[in-house]
């Protein structure tokens, strides 16, 4: 997709339309390690016959129903603080969310294509700059582009470091409703206490480095001494989509064999991607992979945060196998690694999880704004995040809903993300970025797999 020309008209910031709660706000554990950027996302939206007339009434209605979700949604407001040893706090200080007002030459038409989730132009997101101080960087973006087609998008970044994708899609949601004129739905559950945030490690051994190995070292490829060779490597990005009728075949031939609880699609479909980038990587049998996954706690904890808690509640999981293992045994084996994983994320293990950061002198090393660049998910390895259960869909700001999502264009090999489609017709889309020697070979072996399996049953 070629750049389309966009012109930036405006820049302001939107401060809670109320006074709000000032102070410093601790942040867990979970909030201050892994993505500490801005993650993006953008809504777009043709104009209807019930379009607001004035040009200027829809950039007033997204703006005061912004300021008015930053009242109960402060911390979005504020800014992050660091407090020393790689450290983080927020300074709730009602500095405000940067709204910016765009055009572009392009229409809707030329930016959509086929499907309703594509990865779109970097210039339609906000632009955040990270050479800033911290104390200076806005936690919340919105960059409004008017197309000239009529239609608009609505480009969202978001600090991971206060809010995870659950969270995000929340307060998008609610700031939909306000934009409407309705009234909040639900307030949010701002208080992290039950993560134990601020407080310091309790007087008891701390847990081992190797019962979570996310915070370890992932495997590289066989013969190579780092993946500095592997990161440089182009890379490309495509959307594949799995039908209600494919993935039923999956879960039918993960579920081979009797037991009490069959695989879910969810564990079914990370077993057949990680297989498929065993084969489309052509590693070789001995090799060690590991496959990421995000788990959110919200639901593990106990007692358990409620759907509104407004954190990073998610971290990452990691499952192992060695390629000739996940080749030769059928898919029930990978899904099984994958439950397993799944299952070790207990109330306990996420407790410990958190007294293992506490018990670090300094947390820098578990952020992906470290030194050495953020973690590599890549060759061999595969990360996959889910947002299946989240609402992404039907943001309706007072002209109709979304028609069209777009993602962000900054990922490297090794990510991915299932989503629902917006059909809601059961089908999963996978956003996935590879080499680009080897997306060919997955798409082949994503669908052929697939296919055999259908045949077989």
């Amino acid at each position: 997709m070629n750049m389309p020309i966009v012109t930036i008209k405006g820049c302001s910031t939107v401060r809670p339309c109320e006074e709000t709660w000032t102070g410093t706000m601790a942040l867990s554990e979970w909030d201050q390690t892994g993505c500490l950027t801005h993650v993006t996302t953008i809504f777009f939206y043709r104009p209807p016959n019930t379009w607001l007339s004035a040009p200027s009434a829809i950039v007033d209605t997204l703006k005061l129903s912004l300021s008015r979700a930053l009242v109960p949604f402060y911390p979005l407001a504020g800014r992050l603080q660091w407090i020393g040893n790689g450290r983080l706090q927020i300074q709730c200080n009602a500095v405000g969310a940067r709204f910016i007002e765009a055009e572009c030459a392009s229409s809707l038409d030329d930016l959509a294509g086929d499907s309703y989730l594509s990865y779109q132009p970097s210039n339609l997101f906000p632009s955040v700059d990270y050479s800033l101080p911290i104390q200076e960087v806005p936690l919340f973006l919105v960059q409004l582009t008017t197309f000239k087609c009529g239609g608009i998008g609505i480009g969202i970044a978001n600090s991971h470091a206060v809010v995870d994708g659950a969270g995000a899609f929340y307060f998008i949601s609610e700031w939909a409703r306000l934009a409407r004129g309705k009234p909040l739905h639900a307030a949010p559950f701002l208080d992290r206490s039950v993560f134990r945030a601020g407080q310091p490690p309790l007087p008891t051994p701390p847990p081992s480095l190797d019962d979570y190995p996310q915070y370890k070292n992932f495997p590289l490829l066989l013969d190579q001494p780092n993946n500095s060779e592997e990161r440089k490597k182009k890379t490309t990005k495509a959307i594949l989509r799995i039908t209600k009728s494919q993935m039923e075949h999956l879960r039918k031939m993960a579920n081979d064999k009797p037991m009490a609880r069959g695989f879910s699609r969810y564990e079914t479909i990370c077993g057949h991607m990680w297989r498929t980038a065993c084969k489309a990587r052509g590693l070789k049998k001995e090799q060690t992979t590991s496959l990421i996954i995000v788990i959110d706690s919200r639901s593990r904890i106990r007692p358990q945060l409620p759907r509104e808690y407004f954190g990073t509640a998610t971290f990452d999981v990691i499952v192992q196998s060695v390629v000739g293992d996940l080749l030769s045994k059928p898919l029930g084996f990978a899904a099984s690694k994958v439950r397993e994983a799944i299952e070790k994320v207990t109330n306990e293990y996420v407790r410990s999880g958190i007294e293992l950061l506490k018990n670090q002198n300094d947390l820098t090393k578990f952020q992906d704004i470290h030194k050495d660049g953020p973690p590599f998910y890549g060759n061999p390895n595969l990360e996959i995040v889910s947002w299946l259960s989240l609402p992404i869909h039907g943001f309706d700001f007072g002209w109709g809903k979304e028609e069209h999502m777009g993602l962000g264009s900054h990922v490297s090999d090794g990510n991915s993300l299932l989503l629902p489609s917006f059909e809601e017709d059961g089908s999963i889309l996978v956003s996935l970025c590879l080499q680009e020697v080897h997306m060919i070979a997955f798409k082949k072996h994503f669908y052929e797999d697939i296919k055999e399996m259908c045949e077989y049953i």
